[in-house]
């Protein structure tokens, strides 16, 4: 069967499922292969349990009038969601970058959703999986489609950017992750760039921050927006320190009328006042009142432990774990010191994929919050713990025991930073706090 075949039997049943643990009537099947599982044992499974039709790269005991054997079934799934991205009246606007994907991603459905049939990535559904997925879950009706890009090693973004054909590319920023597959951070500027090639090679308009040296070069690209803290087309500035932000927001551009407003957020964290900035840059691109942007990022609660600001019966946390590098990390923690008045206490994680990098990078950390007086230190994970221990720090091995020691020694009236990869389940710890 050819795509545009399979195209036909899509828009007949527009459900794509790939797990047959949650089958859809009607659905379409892909056997996806993964590291400890094969889609082509569960193809039985999933037409047992209502799909229509079965996509396999392997023979599979399934009826032949049920069943559509392609050479890859990931790459029939990538295929149809580039034929369905042809059928797309939607603008697509593909944001990538270091850190802030999701939450700018997030800020930027929030504000285009008050003046637009919006569609955005789900979660972080953002790799050569989760992009197609987006692509093939938005409707014909949608108008703006803000899909976010992910990557762990050099050329991903480009063979994304092959099948969503992005209109619009944001850049959030370029910083340290996935080393372990990246090797430096050149290698992750030229991979994330590809998503501005893409897009100026449809004379589209890239949004990046214009204070930035990795994009200095982009300035002088016709068709831009920056933003920064303070010349640029967005524009913004702290008017009160952590954790919530509260910023004065002006800016003037080639594409939209001088403005100002007032934001208040809940989201934690001065790295956060970019991911805002660049919301309200597209929102204005795409003429979008200040009144309803303000009310959109300021309505905008964070969850998924991402800058979620959490009061239990003891302590305020911040509970910042669904992910870390150490450009995330760094940020996190210039922005946590910053919190005056109120007894601080962190609870760092392992930042995984780090490669050679990772002893290096960790040692960093614990060096960096050596000088940080009066800051209770809880170090988590195989990594951190193997440091050496430095003031009053305290190391484990795992989650497991530091909530051994979190239950025996109990903290109150804290501000307390949680801050990991999601591998290292620091989640676990909120009950005991």
């Amino acid at each position: 069967m050819q795509t545009k075949d399979l195209y036909a039997l899509f828009l007949r049943h527009p459900l794509i499922d790939t797990d047959s643990r949650s089958i859809r009537p009607g659905s379409l099947f892909f056997a996806l292969k993964g590291q400890s599982f094969n889609g082509n044992d569960y193809a039985p499974e999933a037409l047992a349990k209502g799909a229509a039709y079965v996509i396999t790269d392997e023979p599979t005991p399934t009826p032949p009038q049920k069943t559509v054997q392609r050479k890859s079934a990931l790459l029939a799934l990538q295929q149809l969601a580039a034929e369905h991205r042809k059928h797309l009246s939607a603008k697509i606007i593909g944001i990538t970058g270091t850190n802030g994907k999701t939450t700018t991603k997030e800020l930027i459905h929030a504000v285009l959703s008050t003046s637009y049939n919006t569609a955005s990535t789900h979660g972080n559904l953002n790799n050569h999986i989760g992009v197609p997925l987006t692509l093939l879950s938005i409707p014909s009706e949608t108008e703006m489609a803000v899909l976010e890009m992910g990557a762990n090693h050099p050329g991903e973004i480009a063979a994304l950017c092959r099948i969503a054909d992005p209109d619009v590319a944001l850049i959030t920023n370029i910083g340290k992750a996935h080393l372990e597959g990246f090797t430096n951070k050149e290698t992750i500027f030229q991979t994330k760039k590809a998503l501005f090639d893409h897009v100026t090679k449809k004379n589209g308009t890239l949004f990046f921050p214009g204070d930035d040296p990795c994009f200095s070069a982009w300035l002088n690209y016709p068709s831009h927006i920056a933003w920064g803290k303070d010349t640029f087309h967005v524009s913004g500035t702290l008017t009160r320190t952590p954790p919530k932000i509260q910023a004065h927001i002006k800016g003037q551009s080639p594409y939209f009328k001088p403005f100002e407003t007032e934001i208040n957020s809940p989201l934690f964290g001065a790295y956060n006042l970019y991911n805002i900035m660049a919301a309200i840059a597209v929102g204005k691109y795409f003429h979008v009142s200040t009144k309803k942007i303000k009310q959109a990022i300021e309505n905008y609660i964070p969850s998924n432990n991402r800058s979620q600001i959490i009061h239990t019966d003891k302590n305020t946390v911040i509970m910042d774990a669904y992910n870390a590098n150490p450009s995330s990390m760094k940020n996190a923690l210039d922005s946590f010191l910053m919190i005056p008045n109120t007894p601080k206490a962190v609870i760092l994680g392992d930042m995984l994929e780090m490669g050679e990098t990772a002893i290096q990078e960790h040692q960093t950390i614990t060096h960096f919050l050596s000088s940080a007086a009066g800051v209770k230190k809880f170090f988590v994970g195989n990594i951190f713990s193997q440091l050496e221990n430095e003031d009053e720090s305290l190391f484990f091995a795992n989650t497991d025991a530091c909530i051994r020691y979190l239950k025996e020694n109990l903290l109150s009236g804290y501000t307390i930073l949680i801050k990991g990869s999601r591998g290292i389940h620091l989640e676990t710890t909120i009950p005991y706090l």
